[in-house]
């Protein structure tokens, strides 16, 4: 094997107190595709700072190739002092040629004379883009690459690193981008790095694996080092069984609203006199047009909006998302045709603009306005329990908001927000910032949630675990309309593309909202529970919350480090209580897991 363009052997870095990470070794090669991953606050961008040479690390020896060049495109890149993009890309003693950047501008669509303190977050992504791919790179590290992009953009990229022959290392949310192009994975995880030669796609599995070793290993651990084991990581399995479980409800919801449309195939949502679909509804357009001087936004666009739909909005950056979403929810009024809201409307944004928290406050004070206890859509809550649900560390609760970090504080204003009486969520590129057990989690928020979902997102992967109905804009004014997500659009897309029949509603080009790909078949019926089932599924929630709460009374008491020192035998009988505790609780959730696969199919 060659030898590697960069090498760390024994990295380590200080981070207040203690070590983020120590006596890691990384090794790059020449072709390498490799996928950084590990939860928000894990120091994945800390790390990829360290492999470009940005910052300088506590212990180890970094080693270089002579003659590699690095580039770094960072998630936030810094556009204060330039006049232009262009100005911005031209910067620094390495800076790539002019004509290549302008070349690469030119394939993004984007205007380098453009203004740098007037210029959009998806502008900047793509300048700073311009700015790193021209620079003919040996290893680019990418943070957050497909932050701000449009879809367009998002596949030009792809494109790119498909052809690229140098290696990369890549930060995303994105897992439709990272299960195309990645060939291995580093993880980061509780302060050590694993590598495993192969691609996002295989990561899950993977995870899944260790920790069940973990898991099975924990008896021959210390005492000490067994109460060190997060409580998030415990979680995960049980967590993505449940997911499982609602991507295949979503499945079925998807089917039954494509039931819905008339065997013509138009946008139309089938409305006939269905009294009760009619008492569902919450937002009703028909018919409704809107253009801004001589360029159409929407065109005789009509559909039909019920309780718990999931609609996701999709296309271009200027194709009118952010038109079409204010004219769902009433902020902008339609040319012609109507909106019609139901009364009982009560909506709660979650924009993409995550600067509405002050530094200075607390956790506390942002969830709970300084409380102990929280409203969460009318249910009272301790707020340590709640920032559990959302995969904090509830001793968090009196931190500094300016001391998370951004996925954490995206984290924590979802939190915030979801807890807010409402039935209608209106989420605008939601994902962004987020870590993928958190989006993980938030999936299982909105599948939950009792009313209706708004999104406009360009992460394709969230769209199709999230939405019932995708409406796709190309910006000519059409609107299709699609029951289904992401992938079931981009079929459509592909097959008109491509000069392929399309089913188009009377007179208009507006598309059917009839899938475009078979949708999986609902899972069997298991018949009915015996008498014991029953009993088991209807009391199991409530003695899982019994054992929750005794598995936190000993966590409480174990936390005390001086018990050990003082107690060793309280300590080693708290220590195998808890243990007790919490197997019965794991035994109660795979059960209860069981009986609602069962009872629900």
């Amino acid at each position: 094997m060659a030898a590697p363009i960069l090498s760390w052997e024994g990295l380590g870095l200080l981070q207040g107190n203690g070590w983020l990470f120590q006596n890691l070794d990384i090794h790059i090669q020449q072709r390498d595709r490799l996928a950084l991953i590990g939860r928000n606050g894990a120091g994945k961008t800390t790390l990829l700072k360290l492999l470009g040479g940005q910052i300088e690390a506590d212990r180890g020896t970094r080693s270089i190739q002579p003659g590699t060049r690095i580039v770094t495109l960072e998630q936030d890149p810094f556009f204060t002092g330039f006049d232009t993009l262009m100005d911005f890309a031209l910067s620094g003693k390495d800076a790539p040629p002019r004509h290549e950047v302008e070349a690469i501008a030119g394939q993004l669509g984007i205007d380098m004379s453009r203004k740098a303190d007037s210029a959009s977050g998806g502008e900047r992504r793509r300048a700073a883009l311009a700015r790193a791919l021209a620079s003919e790179p040996d290893l680019l590290l990418l943070d957050e690459p497909t932050n701000h992009l449009d879809l367009a953009a998002i596949d030009w990229l792809e494109d790119w690193l498909q052809r690229y022959r140098g290696a990369f290392v890549v930060i995303s949310h994105d897992r439709t981008f990272l299960e195309r192009l990645t060939k291995a994975t580093l993880w980061l995880d509780r302060g050590s790095l694993r590598r495993k030669e192969i691609g996002f796609g295989g990561y899950e599995a993977w995870m899944e694996q260790v920790y069940a070793e973990e898991a099975r290993a924990a008896d021959k651990l210390d005492a000490k080092l067994k109460i060190e084991a997060h409580w998030l990581e415990r979680g995960v399995t049980a967590r993505r069984k449940r997911n499982m479980g609602r991507l295949e409800k979503l499945y079925e919801m998807r089917a039954q609203r494509a039931a819905m449309l008339n065997p013509q195939g138009t946008a139309k949502l089938a409305l006939a006199s269905d009294d009760e679909a009619r008492s569902k509804a919450v937002i009703v357009a028909d018919k409704v047009s809107k253009s801004f001087g001589d360029r159409p936004i929407v065109r005789d666009f009509t559909l039909r909006i019920t309780r718990k739909d999931r609609i996701g909005v999709v296309g271009a950056n200027g194709a009118g998302k952010t038109t079409l979403l204010k004219l769902l929810t009433g902020e902008l009024a339609p040319d012609s045709g109507t909106i019609t809201l139901a009364k009982t409307l009560q909506g709660v944004m979650i924009d993409q603009q995550r600067s509405l928290m002050a530094p200075e406050k607390r956790v506390r004070d942002v969830l709970a306005d300084g409380s102990d206890w929280i409203d969460v859509r009318g249910v009272r809550k301790h707020i340590q329990g709640y920032l559990k649900d959302f995969l904090f560390d509830p001793g968090l609760v009196e931190a500094r908001v300016g001391t998370l970090s951004g996925g954490e504080r995206s984290r924590l204003l979802l939190a915030r927000e979801f807890a807010r009486k409402s039935n209608l969520l209106v989420l605008d590129e939601p994902t962004n910032d987020l870590d993928l057990e958190t989006l993980d989690l938030l999936q299982e928020v909105i599948a939950d949630y009792d009313g209706t979902v708004l999104i406009v997102s360009h992460d394709r992967d969230f769209l199709d675990r999230t939405v019932t109905i995708t409406l796709g804009m190309d910006g000519s004014g059409r609107v299709d309309i699609v029951a289904g997500g992401y992938a079931d659009w981009e079929k459509i897309r592909k097959q008109r593309e491509a000069g392929k029949p399309v089913a188009k509603s009377g007179g208009e080009k507006a598309t059917s909202a009839a899938p475009t790909a078979p949708l999986p078949a609902p899972p069997a019926k298991k018949g009915k529970l015996s008498y014991k089932d029953q009993r088991d599924y209807e009391l199991l929630p409530a003695r899982i919350e019994e054992l929750d709460a005794a598995i936190a009374r000993g966590e409480a008491q174990l936390a005390d480090p001086d018990l050990y020192a003082k107690d060793p035998k309280k300590f080693d009988a708290l220590m195998t209580a808890l243990q007790k505790v919490r197997a019965e609780k794991e035994a109660a959730e795979e059960r209860w897991l069981m009986l609602a696969e069962m009872t629900e199919g």
